[in-house]
């Protein structure tokens, strides 16, 4: 059994630093480097790196989808392009070393023709049947059609359980769908159900108003620093983030889905795999860029979790009948 990850918007994250961001100045950039980027591409190299085995289905075009494949052939990640005619975008990330401020300005990317969009619905007709998940991570191309996105859902194979890391229209259209799980943030929520979640309470309705419209079986959400929100039909359970050294948060949530994934692949129960998710989030905030975790931090976290656990410091909050 394997994992598959779609990436149909995929990107170079070139990341910099500068002293101090002063307009009308000619900044001067340290700490160049160039990392692959794009949802289900980390989620995909987290997966690699944490052991098990995953395919990556991207969508490629010009010289920097040449460079994409490169960054994936190095780092030994097992992987499909879906050409198209249009260049892969780049993407600038500066950190601000006098304030530590993240800067993260984050291109449209390529157009995708009629032909490349039926493209890559035979691509996802075509995932192998093997495969126990398809995560579908990162935004939408410009121009693309919402409602095409629910095409490529429907697109995947029987009995492959499909999971879903997007915003706004095409994460509506996945809960028009019916996914196993979503991963939403905090905000992305608040878009999903128009208006805002002011405390735990309206944060812990929306997500099972989700789970009860049949939406989604499993929502993650994400909380930062305080960690995730575990939700299923009978299950509502708060899982906080070890305090680690914060260095980028660029990426942390693409690797609590590798992470979760992972785990779940090597049959953990989903309580156990969520733990592991927000390690592997934990561990890669731990590093530069978008460079995500070490396997190595993710285990060492993962064991100090669940060591806290029996300690007594977390468990499940089943939701009460309203």
């Amino acid at each position: 059994m394997s994992i598959a990850t779609i990436t149909l918007n995929p990107c170079i994250d070139n990341t910099v630093r500068v002293p101090q961001i002063i307009p009308d100045c000619k900044l001067s950039c340290t700490n160049v480097r160039a990392y692959p980027g794009g949802g289900g591409l980390n989620v995909a190299r987290v997966i690699h790196r944490l052991g098990t085995d995953v395919h990556a289905y991207w969508t490629c075009g010009g010289e920097n989808g040449r460079r994409l494949a490169q960054f994936l052939d190095d780092e030994h990640v097992p992987n499909t392009p879906v050409p198209i005619s249009e260049s892969v975008r780049e993407n600038l990330i500066v950190q601000e070393e006098s304030s530590g401020n993240l800067f993260r300005f984050g291109m449209p990317g390529p157009l995708l023709s009629d032909t490349e969009r039926d493209r890559w619905k035979r691509q996802v007709r075509e995932i192998p049947p093997s495969s126990e998940f398809v995560v579908f991570s990162g935004s939408l191309p410009e121009g693309t059609p919402p409602e095409w996105y629910g095409e490529l859902l429907r697109a995947v194979p029987a009995g492959i359980r499909v999971v879903v890391d997007t915003k706004m229209a095409a994460l509506r259209h996945a809960l028009k769908v019916g996914v196993y799980l979503i991963k939403p943030n905090v905000r992305e929520m608040e878009e999903l159900v128009e208006h805002e979640l002011r405390d735990d309470a309206a944060i812990e309705r929306a997500v099972r108003d989700v789970i009860e419209r049949g939406g989604a079986e499993v929502v993650i959400l994400s909380q930062g620093r305080a960690g995730v929100l575990l939700a299923t039909a009978d299950r509502l359970e708060r899982i906080s983030a070890p305090s680690v050294r914060l260095r980028s948060k660029v990426g942390a949530g693409d690797a609590v889905v590798g992470g979760l994934l992972a785990a779940l692949s090597r049959g953990k129960a989903l309580p156990d795999a969520a733990r592991f998710g927000v390690a592997a989030g934990a561990a890669a905030v731990m590093t530069e860029g978008t460079e995500l975790c070490h396997r190595k931090d993710v285990e060492r976290l993962y064991r100090m979790m669940r060591s806290n656990k029996k300690k007594g410091h977390a468990g499940p909050h089943f939701p009460s009948s309203e």
